[in-house]
């Protein structure tokens, strides 16, 4: 990316997260290799410069922090970190979260969505939560993705349908059922809900990601996808009646496969994501492959929203040992998606 291009864009928003937890460390260390790398964005927290600035001190990080206006955000970026004031002043022990910074952490992803809808950001990418800690300010959602849809809805007045995508460089998977109860997954899972989520996959596969028709693998449900039944019905009755209505939509969706064989590398070459159909079958193989690599994308919004694939990892806050590789990973494709809506043709 040239340096040209860099000047004129929009910078992305970035959330502060669990102040307890290793996002305001991963933001600082991302903005340190900002500086030595041409690929990661220009970028501005939602959040409290004073609070950075003292993180900042504690790990020993030469980070300057300043408060600014966004408009002043992407000038400012080469000298300093740039941070939009939220008017919550956060204290923060590692690893100890507090319900007292709550208030703090959903106003930063709202003002994050704010300025993107207000056109003054070209895109979010959001730190780690600890969803039970938000409890109290009324976050009733089991996640990022749903409260960014519930936003978007509102905000847009449109409807919007939010699937959660982890990408890597190895692989992609989306798991059809997200942040509920493994017991729960055989009654919420429908025919229509593997559709729905099948339509947007195709639809931001091809838009924002640049694949003319994306390959969907739809995994099975139960071990073997049921083996005929023996092993469970819905895979006959609930996800291959998916797979053919997809089909004759248009989009080029296969299976029910089996889960155990879907992952390895010779079955990954024939297909650009794979559809789980529930977390961890979605989520276990691609932390397995790529850990420190793969980004976590929303897809279906109105917006283009990533994050690290990780959470807040209270056990190594504040020792300095935090990787920020994932949420740079996060930062680049954040700017590439970004790019690629603006090159985007209109209607």
């Amino acid at each position: 990316m040239s340096a040209s291009l860099q000047g004129r864009r929009l910078p992305l928003a970035v959330t502060l997260g669990e102040p307890a937890g290793i996002g305001p460390e991963l933001i600082l260390r991302a903005w340190c290799a900002a500086r030595e790398r041409r690929d990661i964005p220009h970028f501005l927290v939602t959040g409290d410069a004073s609070f950075l600035a003292q993180t900042a001190r504690c790990l020993s990080l030469e980070v300057p922090v300043a408060a600014c206006a966004v408009e002043e955000a992407s000038s400012l970026f080469p000298r300093v970190l740039p941070v939009f004031e939220l008017g919550h002043e956060i204290t923060a022990k590692p690893g100890a979260p507090t319900a007292a910074n709550a208030a703090a952490v959903i106003a930063s992803i709202d003002k994050a969505v704010e300025l993107v809808r207000k056109g003054l950001c070209a895109g979010i990418v959001t730190a780690p939560i600890a969803k039970h800690v938000l409890q109290g300010e009324g976050f009733r959602y089991p996640g990022h993705t749903e409260y960014l849809g519930q936003l978007a809805c509102r905000l847009w007045r449109e409807r919007f349908f939010p699937v959660m995508m982890l990408s890597s460089a190895q692989m992609a998977v989306v798991p059809v059922t997200i942040h509920i109860p493994l017991a729960e997954v055989p009654r919420r899972l429908s025919t229509a809900l593997i559709v729905a989520t099948g339509r947007v996959v195709a639809t931001d596969l091809s838009r924002r990601f640049g694949i003319a028709r994306p390959r969907l693998a739809v995994a099975g449900l139960n071990p073997h996808a049921g083996e005929n039944g023996m092993l469970g019905f819905e895979d006959q009755t609930v996800i291959a009646p998916a797979i053919e209505q997809l089909r004759a939509e248009g989009i080029l969706a296969s299976g029910p496969h089996p889960a155990d064989t879907m992952f390895h590398p010779r079955a990954r070459r024939t297909y650009d994501v794979a559809l789980a159909m529930y977390h961890d079958q979605a989520l276990v193989p691609i932390k397995t492959i790529a850990f420190d690599e793969a980004v976590n994308v929303t897809l279906g919004l109105p917006f283009i929203r990533t994050s690290p694939d990780h959470g807040t990892a209270f056990d190594i806050a504040g020792k300095g040992a935090a990787r920020a590789t994932s949420f740079i990973a996060a930062l680049i494709l954040g700017g590439r998606l970004t790019l690629a809506k603006q090159a985007a043709p209109v209607g």
